[in-house]
């Protein structure tokens, strides 16, 4: 009988590689065979790497199958050395290291056999022991074939095409990392995870399938990814973030700018106009909900009011109290003044518009601001933030985080049970940083919190970024998921290192050498550590690439006098036609 018509579970001597040397808890050192030429083996078609990070090797104990995965491929020299021992005369001959994760029995149900698998290990093998690569057949089961909540993101290396599955509910509810340097395939990555979760319902037949994903954008590329998605941008007027929406710290960061030296005193006029406008705003809305129906449930306390209430007021308002509130004397109104005219010059500027147009002091907007998140049949919202300037940047992506959070914290139990919403952070360096810009205090506060508690309350979080070294630490330490894409920058693998659990802190060796679109995937959402590469989307599927060819686009004409015209005419406008 040939190996490859042999009963499931018996040794495969066309993928034996090598014998054990070393036991030590769940951690094996194997010799490989040193009439290895290549680092691979084919048996039924199927290519097998040899030392391969992430690769499965087994080891027969009897009828069991105890289970690891390759950590480490290196000289056996060096192993002696490290070790205190003689160093072999054979120069060439090799090691390898596995993490023992689980075992497995094959039992025969019917005319079928099937492979018994759970993790962890109670068998442990001994030295001379030999060690197998794991047939594709026996692959399926140790990587599992995705259970109800599992979506499918691509395929282990190395394993003849077995997919990659992650837990939706770990992915998405206990928040993930997605790293990479650019080029690595981070975009296309994040794409392919959304693609994944939007076509379950075909894949389950689903009778409702109703995701709530929202996208923070600074570039506007995700739009390419998913025509039918809800966008939300300044320059199409569909984005709107009133400044009444808020709080006290983030007006503040807005008007004022929030630096160590800003001083108190421009705050404290700031804080008490502002409550005293707030509660004038409830006296105004109280008065026109008098005569809808219902309105003894709606009818608001003054008296319950604060400063970070999101309760509407005018401008107008707000205005007449700070100069009412100006002292006498001509030489200690400096601080009025100034919140005065920095309130004038945002009012002013047409690219705030989206957040400064003022209140028309009766018709409460609340539901209808939150709704252009969380409501309507529209599974994906993606928030372009490419057109809202860099000085307020971090105060919008501040609100939008701060509002889904507290939007969850008033829901009902059952209301957060129906409507679970996953916040995608794009670039989250840029409005989570480590580096503590003035900026983004405000959405870094709001986007840790989220981080902190917000799986408690029904918001995953999945943070973006070509430059985790950048990115506030706090906030990537709350991920129990990561899919790490190539990363070529030495701090930045560094800081991975430092905030993985120490026994992954090696898959940092072969960050720099991932293909495109390969990752690293570990966490909570997976089974085992993997070596996976991200599933393949057509053109029309990825997120629009920003790389330019210069070699097509110096073969055309120098642009015209009318395209700068016209160019011109969006700069100034702030509008794209």
């Amino acid at each position: 009988m040939s190996n490859q018509h042999q009963k499931p579970g018996e040794p495969i001597e066309n993928l034996a590689i090598g014998v054990i040397i070393e036991v030590d808890g769940t951690h094996i050192v194997a010799e490989l065979d040193c009439q290895i030429a290549e680092l691979s083996r084919v048996y039924g078609g199927v290519i097998y790497p040899i030392g391969q990070f992430g690769s499965i090797i087994r080891i027969h104990y009897g009828r069991t199958l105890i289970y690891g995965y390759v950590s480490r491929l290196r000289m056996k020299s060096e192993y002696q050395q490290e070790k205190g021992l003689v160093v072999d005369s054979n120069p060439t001959a090799r090691v390898v290291e596995a993490d023992l994760f689980g075992e497995g029995e094959w039992v025969q149900e019917g005319d079928k056999w099937r492979l018994q698998f759970e993790r962890g290990v109670s068998t442990f093998p001994l030295p001379q022991q030999k060690v197998y690569l794991t047939p594709k057949t026996e692959l399926k089961y140790v990587f599992g074939e995705g259970g109800s909540a599992a979506i499918e993101i691509g395929e282990h290396v190395g394993s003849g095409g077995t997919p990659a599955y992650a837990d939706m509910n770990e992915l998405i509810g206990k928040h993930t990392a997605l790293l990479g340097s650019t080029g690595a395939g981070k975009s296309g990555a994040v794409a392919a995870i959304l693609h994944s979760i939007l076509e379950r319902r075909s894949r389950m037949n689903y009778p409702k399938w109703n995701p709530h994903i929202i996208i923070l954008d600074p570039h506007n590329e995700y739009g390419n990814a998913f025509p039918e998605h809800k966008r939300l941008s300044t320059d199409e007027g569909t984005l709107k973030l009133p400044y009444w929406l808020f709080t006290l710290q983030e007006t503040i960061s807005l008007i004022i700018g929030k630096t160590e030296f800003v001083a108190t005193s421009q705050s404290n006029i700031l804080k008490a106009s502002l409550l005293s406008a707030r509660q004038e705003g409830v006296d105004n809305l109280n008065e026109a909900i008098k005569s809808k129906p219902g309105a003894d449930k709606l009818i608001l306390d003054r008296n319950a009011i604060t400063v970070d209430s999101p309760v509407p007021y005018t401008l107008k308002r707000l205005k007449e109290l700070i100069e009412a509130d100006k002292p006498s004397q001509l030489s200690k109104q400096d601080s009025h003044n100034s919140i005065l005219q920095k309130l004038d010059i945002l009012q002013r500027d047409s690219r705030f518009f989206f957040m400064m147009k003022e209140w028309d002091g009766t018709t409460d907007e609340f539901a209808d601001v939150i709704a252009q998140f969380l409501s309507g049949n529209d599974p994906l919202r993606i928030v372009d933030l490419s057109g809202v300037p860099n000085e307020v940047a971090g105060a919008a992506s501040s609100v939008i985080a701060r509002t889904l959070f507290m939007v969850k914290i008033w829901q009902t139990v059952e209301e957060r049970e129906k409507s679970p919403v996953l916040f995608v952070c794009e670039e989250a360096h840029r409005y989570v940083p480590n580096s503590g810009e003035a900026q983004y205090e405000a959405a870094q506060d709001a986007i840790r919190r989220l981080a902190k508690e917000g799986r408690k309350y029904g918001i995953g979080l999945m943070l973006v970024s070509q430059r985790p070294s950048e990115v506030e630490a706090t906030v990537l330490s709350q991920c129990n998921s990561w899919i790490v894409l190539r990363i070529t920058n030495d701090k930045d693998r560094e800081h991975v290192r430092s905030i993985l659990p120490d026994s992954l802190v090696g898959l940092t060796k072969v960050l720099s050498g991932l293909r495109r679109r390969e990752a690293i995937f570990v966490g909570q959402a997976t089974l085992l550590p993997s070596r996976i590469m991200i599933k393949y989307l057509e053109k029309e599927k990825l997120p629009k690439s920003h790389d330019i060819d210069f070699d097509k686009g110096w073969q055309n004409d120098p642009i015209s006098s009318e395209a700068l015209s016209t160019i011109g005419k969006r700069w100034r406008l702030q509008k794209r036609e």
